[in-house]
């Protein structure tokens, strides 16, 4: 069983960055793709970037520029870096793991997800 643990989110202004980790136990980390998820209220959970194993990195139109995903294969950690944050990344942020960096939700496990809101 794979358990992963995202912690960083909070309130911040407009214009404010963020840093987003996301932890993972129970599996090797590096051989897995990470990837991480947004739900804001009233809205279906939607694709906001991921890292292959091979450092692949693949990301929503709408935050590429802003967000950047990393990943520290000895940390077992994943990192979504977050600037320039707009109103409208308001949402819970989810970090996902599973066998390829996808753009659909098709991961094996997910974590809890943490709060990011940004003020206008």
């Amino acid at each position: 069983q794979v358990q992963l643990v995202e912690s960083g989110g909070g309130l911040v202004q407009a214009g404010g960055s963020l840093t987003l980790s996301c932890t993972a136990s129970g599996r090797t980390f590096s051989s897995g793709a990470m990837g991480w998820f947004r739900q804001a209220p009233g809205k279906e959970r939607e694709f906001v970037a991921a890292i292959s194993r091979y450092y692949n990195t693949y990301y929503q139109e709408s935050v590429k520029g802003r967000f950047t995903i990393s990943r520290d294969n000895a940390k077992d950690t994943v990192y979504l870096q977050m600037n320039s944050l707009k109103p409208e990344d308001t949402a819970v942020y989810y970090c996902a793991t599973g066998p390829r960096a996808t753009f659909n939700q098709s991961y094996d496990y997910w974590g809890q997800g943490t709060q990011v809101t940004v003020s206008s």
